[in-house]
């Protein structure tokens, strides 16, 4: 009985750590932190031109969900951030990792960006 008992404890333990990691795998595999930077790049060169009031980005992670995010940077619909030319002139692997930042950090994530 013992032992039913606990190969049972055993394969929920198995399951829900399987199931855990592959919750914590999805999303884009880019490079938060770099995307963090190059979004901020981005945005400070927009400012240089004119394009936006602030050198200082005014969209956060935190504005969306995780679902949001994917839905606008996989149609690839930058209106939002505005200087369309800096945008779409950054290579993918950068707009790879851009997306990993906001969604990483969107407003339903394990780890939302508490600031701006």
């Amino acid at each position: 009985m013992f032992k039913k008992n606990m190969a049972a404890l055993m394969m929920i333990i198995f399951l829900l750590v399987s199931f855990s990691m592959a919750f914590a795998s999805e999303g884009p595999d880019g490079n938060d932190r770099k995307g963090k930077y190059t979004y901020r790049k981005v945005y400070k060169a927009c400012a240089q031109t004119g394009e936006v009031e602030s050198a200082t980005p005014t969209i956060s992670p935190a504005d969306k969900t995780m679902v949001q995010w994917q839905e606008i940077f996989e149609n690839k619909n930058f209106d939002e951030f505005g200087c369309k030319d800096n945008w779409a002139g950054l290579p993918d692997k950068d707009v790879l990792d851009v997306y990993s930042y906001f969604y990483k950090h969107a407003s339903d994530s394990p780890t939302p960006a508490k600031c701006k």
